[in-house]
This record gives structure tokens, sequence and C-alpha cells, in this order.
């Protein structure tokens, strides 16, 4: 129920709780008590203070975030939100996984709330790749130390592929493969292994690719990216500890 009510425009799924919650939203000319109702948009009566509430058009998009831009859709310390970067005309659209405020690159936004499950569970094993510029060390053997990892507090930070693409005298570039969403996990595990990450961009979420998208802007995903994503979560789910 609350689902369905956040997916409508609504408000946050929090905020459809509580409207639940006091009584305001009848199903079929009825108090809905529990948010955790099970409804049927396409028979059901559902109404908001006694006004009817219309399932959302769905929409996903991908942005290129840019560096400073914070992945939030509300934040009072934030100088800008990604949100502000996204067409009002579309309605309450949210970022799918986070990118800290200093990384930048590809950021799906929708308001297909089990389609974002899909993308930022574990379980589903959808790859996020990284294009790394580090200064520091980079040894022969480093994308072997990226793939084994290293221990933070309780924490096994590591990589599902690493590939060193260019090295210098200061540092190089990586590109490096992730099927999990940390905290800051590329910084911190560069960090554990002597390196200073100096930009990150995000190149691509699964098969859908950044590619010339220029930072602040956006684009409809094709329907055969959508399907590609979620053909993707389906054999992670399949295939799991792969």
């Amino acid at each position: 129920m609350a689902r369905f009510l956040a997916s409508g425009g609504v408000g946050s799924r929090r905020a459809c709780e509580e409207l639940i919650r006091t009584g305001r939203v009848t199903v079929n000319r009825e108090q809905v008590e529990s948010p955790a109702r099970n409804v049927d948009p396409t028979l059901d009566d559902i109404r908001l203070d006694g006004r009817p509430v219309r399932p959302a058009a769905v929409h996903y998009l991908l942005l290129h975030k840019p560096r400073g831009v914070t992945c939030s859709v509300r934040d009072v310390h934030a100088k800008r939100l990604v949100t502000e970067l996204l067409p009002a005309r579309l309605g309450r659209l949210f970022p799918v996984g986070r990118l800290d405020r200093d990384s930048e690159g590809a950021l799906i936004c929708t308001n297909d709330g089990a389609f974002a499950d899909r993308l930022m569970h574990p379980r589903y094993g959808i790859e996020k790749t990284y294009r790394v510029h580090v200064r520091g060390p980079l040894t022969p053997g480093v994308t072997k130390q990226f793939r084994r990892g290293i221990r933070d507090g309780e924490e096994l930070l590591r990589v599902r592929r690493a590939t060193l693409l260019n090295r210098n005298s200061l540092g190089g570039v990586l590109e490096l493969v992730l099927t999990e969403g940390r905290k800051r996990e590329i910084r911190r595990l560069c960090a554990g292994l002597g390196l200073r990450v100096v930009r990150l961009v995000r190149t691509a979420v699964g098969t859908v690719r950044l590619g010339g998208l220029p930072p602040g802007k956006w684009r409809h995903l094709r329907p055969q990216e959508i399907e590609q994503l979620l053909a993707a979560a389906r054999d992670g789910e399949a295939s799991p500890g792969d």
C-alpha cells in the first residue's frame, strides 16, 4: 500500500506509511490500517483524503552526475542535489544507489521502487564499472590486490574485476568492477593499498554505459537497456556467490 502511494507521487515511502497510520487512506471506501496491505490499482478504489490516487507513469533515466553534486533527494547541508538536475515534469524521481559528492558519472534515476531494489541489492549482482585515477605506487600485482581485497574494520572490501589501464611515474588509471555498494568503498580500498583517488567516474551500470552524455545531462533509458538490467538481475539471483 505504502509503495503504491509513493509510486503515485504522494510522497516518500515513510511519509505514505504515516498517512496510512493516521487514517487518511481508504481502499474501496474502507479505512486502511496497515501500510503493508496489498492493493491492485486496476481493481481497487484507492483514495487519500477522499481524492483518488492514480498510478504514476514510470520513468527510467540515466544521469551524468557531476562532481560536487550530492546524491540525495533531500539534504539541508548540500549545495546542490541530483534531483535539481532532473526534469520536474516527470514528477518525483530518486537516484538508484549512491555516488559520493566528489565522484561523478552514471547514475540511474527512476520512480520504480521494485526496479531500483533489483539494481541496488547485492543479491542481484548488478555490476558497476568505474574508471579511477590514482596517485601512488601501482605495482605489477596491484590488480590482484584489488581482487583479493582488504579488511577495513568489520568489512572486507574487494572488487570483482580490476584492470590497469595505464601507469606513469605518479600513479595511473584503473578500471574497477563492483557488485556491492558499501559507503566510499573504492576510496577506502585504494587508501588501504596506499593509493590516493584524484578522480572517480562511474562509467557503466550493468550494460548501460555513460558514453558521451555530458555532465549534468540526462536521457531516458532505452527499452532494451531496461530489459538487459532486469535480465542481469534475474541471472544474478539465480547464480549466488558468483
